[in-house]
């Protein structure tokens, strides 16, 4: 089920007695989910991600704009015609039930014509069940189950209607690392299984590159970028994108470009033909670095951390934006841990330009 939105805009009153007004939750957001995939709804914490999930669902209705699903306008519908399955943060699972009772709730309550036989209502209840591995837990209470299984259990109640459409809201929030790693993958599996359109609201970069087809990154209630997630990654349109996906982050300097030349401290560190002459913020991701004795780049070393086959060389300049930033290298490149200072050369197509006003990004040729 292929999703459009078109123009959406959500306004919300603003609570603060001191600032009235609106709050401009989502704003004139649009995009198109493609049939089938799994898209990362990403960004910081009130960014408008988990409204845009609602607006989708029905359970909040758009101050502007208009919701499509396979081509239909959905805008006014309620949540219950759309054909949607909906998994929250916290599960809400009803702890007095089995784990069957709770998967067939949704079955259960359907009215007149929609209504299904007891057969059959079992049936989708056992299929989402093993589709999710918990079928052996089925007579349990969530209460004798771990988080992950909790999960699981969300899943199956929202996929026993068949929905057209899947939205997950911060599913994996309340889950550790490791259960986290393990049910973002079996998330993955599921999608590709079912080919249900999913949409994933996360936080977590690393969450939402890892498993979704396309990522849209989001601040403030605008859309930022959107795109496939290596190429997001790579191609970043402006600061905060470039800011937002990376682990280690990027590392910004302050600098200025003069005949073509990347200058960070007066010196010149890079060849950047296209852009023009004055003042920039250069973002170098941290695998941009190259330990050179020659290299243009002269830094402060405060430490090296030996990972395997790389190394994290910890450093700091003083036109970098944060007190020190990170290089990752190849770990036959070892920096000498007790040296005071460590220089780089630059992998051209690891750093970008960005205006220091506007934010965007300012190309180059990348030779």
């Amino acid at each position: 089920m292929k999703i459009e939105l078109q123009n959406l805009t959500k306004k919300f009153p603003n609570r603060n007695r001191k600032n009235p007004g609106e709050v401009i939750a989502v704003n004139d957001f649009t995009f198109e989910i493609p049939d089938g995939q799994l898209i990362g709804l990403l960004g910081p914490s009130g960014c408008g991600k988990s409204t845009t999930l609602n607006l989708i669902c029905g359970l909040e209705k758009p101050t502007a704009g208009k919701i499509f699903f396979g081509g239909r306008d959905v805008t006014a519908l309620p949540p219950e015609l759309r054909g949607v399955g909906m998994v929250f943060q916290n599960y809400a699972l009803y702890p007095h039930m089995t784990v069957r009772k709770n998967i067939l709730f949704p079955l259960e309550n359907l009215k007149g014509k929609d209504k299904l036989p007891q057969a059959e209502m079992n049936k989708r209840a056992e299929d989402a069940a093993r589709l999710v591995q918990i079928d052996e837990l089925m007579d349990r209470k969530p209460g004798e189950l771990s988080g992950g299984q909790q999960q699981r259990v969300a899943i199956a109640r929202a996929l026993v209607k068949l929905p057209q459409v899947l939205l997950l809201d911060e599913p994996l929030s309340n889950l550790d690392a490791r259960l986290r790693l393990q049910t973002r993958e079996e998330i993955r599996k599921i999608q590709r299984a079912t080919k249900i359109t999913t949409v994933f609201v996360t936080h977590d970069q690393e969450e939402a590159i890892s498993i979704s087809d396309l990522i849209v990154v989001m601040k403030d209630g605008l859309l930022q970028q959107i795109g496939k997630p290596q190429e997001v990654y790579d191609n970043p349109q402006n600061l905060f994108v470039a800011k937002f996906l990376g682990t280690p982050p990027i590392g910004i300097f302050r600098g200025e470009v003069r005949s073509g030349k990347l200058c960070i401290g007066g010196i010149p560190v890079l060849s950047v033909p296209g852009a023009a002459d004055g003042k920039v913020l250069a973002g170098i991701r941290p695998e941009g670095f190259l330990l050179r004795e020659d290299g243009p780049l002269c830094c402060s070393l405060a430490g090296v951390e030996v990972m395997g086959r790389e190394s994290s060389v910890v450093a700091s300049h003083p036109d970098c934006e944060a007190a020190s930033f990170r290089a990752i290298v190849d770990a036959t490149q070892l920096a000498d841990p007790d040296a005071e200072k460590v220089r780089f050369a630059l992998k051209p197509e690891k750093v970008y330009l960005f205006d220091p006003q506007t934010e965007a990004r300012i190309p180059f040729q990348v030779r």
